[in-house]
């Protein structure tokens, strides 16, 4: 049975008590949950929803959130998550591109889809518990079967000069993508997991995320991220594993009394986002002491998580987000196509059964995403001799100076090691002699300060002149994206950048 709600009713049937959500104070069983996913099956029944249709969400994490994504499977329609951090032109761009029949939105958010006709408003009692939303729901359907090409998602990802790309998400992509998972975590129906990232975003959706209910475990649901909220969950609840984008991670370890809770049952958080240095590694274990950092690397059009840092070999190959899953591979490749040996940087290109087959009514842009059936993910990176993915740049993220590439996360490890620096980015601003010299934006720790000639000199001594950056600018923090990503695109835009 190819359907989400198939394995919740699975599990209400034999351990209906079981927990499979928490949020705030909801304790919701399997049974229970199996029978909001109904409730909210008819009610979407009920406004002409179908086999194929579109459904899309504006919504902060809660239980009716997830109850929103599985009615939808149940019918055989299309979930469309969508960034509520959007301006309501990119919503409208979005939902019109997808062709969405409804459009949910919590009424904080109600400004996002003002004037929409399909909009259907979800009030704060809903967002505490669906059945409000769904009320008494109308005949439950039938549980549409699907097949492992049928689309259960689309999920647009932020265009850098163009409008958002629509990936289409397949029922065999989800299901390859749960079972790489759960062999790379070890993953048991024991697993409590906390999910604090906005589930529009795969990193909290996928990376594991639902995969655990697959199993049988248990899901903490929290509307927002807030370390104190974390922390207290972890302890409350006992939960096992997280998703934290690098961002969160950070607040976490800076939280002034994050000492005070018992978090001894975490076993696992993945972070992943961007290249984490080896201090941040050794203070998460410090505070986290029965817990390992789980590095990882992936992207929307392969559901996350393509790599995993392996147990044990997180401080030998630091740098690296591990190695590939059970059903990925990898491979490194020039812009000719060509296969590059190891240790030689090129396209991070993928394959396997998790990866999309392309995007939501653009065959150009999905043709020139692909080498054959591999796809080209616009990263840069390079293999290890052991198959250890290393991550160098984004291809439009490489500078070039004087006909010099370089790196900007070369550049930016070595900024790091100074003592004064809590954050940096690195970019390339146009140059009228070299054509572009690296720029540093850098976040300073609370009470430190840093000149341009403290940062030469300490760039000098680590790194070729032509690399060391010739602007400095501080900022208090830097443009990021809900899984923790820096959106360079934003400081080299000079509309937003000044």
């Amino acid at each position: 049975m190819v359907n989400l709600s198939a394995f919740i009713r699975y599990h209400a049937l034999r351990t209906p008590d079981r927990l499979a959500v928490v949020y705030g104070e909801q304790r919701i069983g399997y049974a229970d949950f199996h029978d909001r996913i109904l409730r909210m099956a008819g009610f979407l029944a009920g406004r002409g929803i179908g086999e194929g249709d579109v459904v899309a969400a504006v919504m902060k994490n809660s239980a009716a959130f997830l109850e929103l994504a599985f009615a939808s499977s149940h019918l055989g329609a299309v979930f469309l998550p969508i960034n509520f951090r959007l301006a309501p032109a990119e919503v409208a761009f979005i939902t019109g591109n997808a062709g969405a029949k409804l459009v949910f939105a919590d009424e904080e958010l109600a400004a996002l889809v003002e004037g929409d006709g399909r909009a259907v408003l979800v009030d704060a009692a809903a967002q505490a518990d669906g059945r409000t939303l769904a009320g008494a729901g109308g005949p439950v359907p039938e549980m549409r079967v699907r097949t492992t090409q049928d689309l259960f998602r689309l999920m647009y990802t932020s265009g850098t000069t163009d409008h958002p790309k629509g990936v289409m998400h397949s029922y065999e992509n989800f299901y390859w993508k749960c079972m790489d998972h759960v062999i790379g975590l070890g993953l048991t129906a024991q697993d409590r997991l906390l999910v604090v990232g906005p589930l529009y975003h795969v990193g909290a959706f996928d990376l594991p995320g639902i995969a655990v209910l697959w199993l049988g475990g248990m899901l903490c649901v929290l509307r927002d991220f807030d370390p104190d909220a974390a922390l207290a969950a972890i302890e409350r609840e006992r939960l096992t594993g997280a998703w934290f984008a690098p961002v969160m991670v950070g607040r976490i370890l800076a939280y002034p009394d994050r000492g005070r809770y018992d978090v001894t049952s975490l076993n696992w958080a993945i972070g992943g986002g961007e290249r984490t240095p080896e201090q941040r590694i050794r203070d998460f274990t410090t505070l986290f002491t029965g817990a390992r950092y789980v590095d990882a690397y992936g992207l929307t059009e392969s559901c996350s998580g393509d790599t995993l840092m392996e147990a044990g070999r997180e401080i030998a190959k630091i740098g690296s987000p591990g190695r590939a899953l059970a059903h990925v591979e990898v491979q490194i490749r020039d812009d000719a196509g060509n296969v590059l040996p190891p240790g030689t940087p090129g396209e991070i290109c993928l394959r396997g059964p998790k990866v999309t087959k392309g995007y939501w009514r653009d065959p150009d842009k999905t043709a020139r995403s692909f080498f054959g059936d591999w796809f080209r993910t616009g990263d840069v990176g390079c293999l290890d001799a052991d198959g250890f993915l290393f991550l160098t740049d984004r291809k439009k993220d490489m500078i070039i100076s004087g006909g010099e590439n370089i790196a900007s996360s070369e550049i930016e490890r070595v900024v790091f090691l100074l003592p004064e620096v809590s954050e940096v980015a690195v970019i390339g601003v146009p140059d009228e002699r070299w054509g572009e010299v690296p720029a540093a934006y850098i976040v300073l720790k609370d009470g430190a300060t840093l000149d341009a000639a403290t940062l030469e000199r300490h760039c000098r001594a680590h790194l070729a002149g032509f690399k060391v950056p010739k602007h400095l600018v501080i900022r208090d923090a830097l443009p990021r994206n809900p899984s923790g990503k820096v959106l360079k695109r934003v400081l080299r835009d000079p509309a937003t950048n000044g």
